[in-house]
């Protein structure tokens, strides 16, 4: 697919995906999210991307909402009157996916089903949908000169991209609260503090970081570490722990005849492993093993 708004690169098995609008800072548009929405699907399935580090064009992330737009700048269509049940009963009719359902909740849920890890390389400011976006990613990085607001309240709308899911669990939510409500610009100090990145770098160094990090995921079994990931953030909602155990339970029984096989012989033989198995045909059977009409 052919690209307007973002860069889709591949290399060492490292998809790095760039925001490219440097001009309007990554403004984010309607097009910029139908096409990261396509690029995380198409890394999900591709065999040759074991992790995808995302950052932006320029001096920016990403600057939020493009504004400028006639319309609703959002993409919505203002004739509907909807409710919960027109999103839950029918999510998938164009009506309400293209004219209701939020862009940014649609790209999260993408990044969200993703098969492979997904680092934020925050090279410059990430504001609203900017900073949003990369809740949903699991690792950041970002420059120490790098600020990130969730400034929603500013401008009268309310926080999206399946944010207020993923804010309280990366800090808490009284954290996740104050930075709501104050709707300022958040120094990378804070962030760093307050355990919203885990990395907080020179510019200089932000892709160097988030690079190496992908690099060293990519040894690993492409199977095992999908698994991983879709394991901590379901399990982390489940109301007890016995739910978990039964889908670890599935999860080392299945890798344990696979590419655990090959990681406890490269252990004996003292030598790097050499996985061979595809996230995008080696799935064991019980995956996936949730109720998929979440996903939708």
């Amino acid at each position: 697919m052919s690209y307007q708004t973002i860069i889709y690169e591949v290399k060492d098995s490292i998809l790095g995906l760039t925001l490219n609008r440097p001009d309007k800072l990554n403004a984010f548009t309607v097009q910029m999210g139908h096409e990261l929405i396509e690029a995380f699907d198409r890394a999900s399935a591709d065999d040759d991307v074991s992790a995808i580090v995302v950052t932006g064009a320029g001096r920016a992330f990403c600057a939020g909402m493009d504004l400028s737009g006639e319309g609703n700048v959002f993409g919505l269509n203002e004739a509907y009157e909807p409710d919960i049940s027109d999103l839950r009963q029918r999510p998938r009719d164009p009506e309400i996916e293209q004219g209701v359902r939020d862009l940014g909740g649609l790209l999260a849920l993408a990044i969200f089903r993703c098969k492979k890890p997904v680092i934020a390389a925050i090279n410059g400011h990430a504001v609203g949908i900017g900073a949003t976006m990369t809740c949903a990613m699991d690792v950041r990085v970002i420059s120490k000169d790098a600020m990130l607001g969730f400034v929603f309240n500013r401008i009268g709308i309310t926080p999206e991209a399946c944010s207020t899911w993923f804010l309280p669990r990366i800090v808490n939510m009284a954290t996740a609260l104050e930075w709501i409500y104050r709707a300022d610009l958040i120094n990378a100090k804070e962030l760093k503090k307050r355990g919203f990145v885990t990395y907080r770098v020179k510019s200089k160094k932000v892709l160097e970081q988030a690079y190496d990090l992908a690099g060293r995921i990519g040894r690993h079994s492409q199977v095992s570490v999908a698994l991983a990931r879709q394991m901590m953030y379901r399990n982390v909602c489940l109301p007890h722990p016995r739910a978990a155990h039964e889908v670890e339970s599935l999860a080392i029984y299945y890798q344990s005849r696979t590419s655990g096989k090959e990681g406890v012989q490269a252990f004996r033989e003292k030598r790097p492993p050499r996985f061979d198995d595809k996230a995008s045909s080696d799935m064991p059977r019980f995956y996936p093993w949730w109720d998929e009409a979440e996903d939708c």
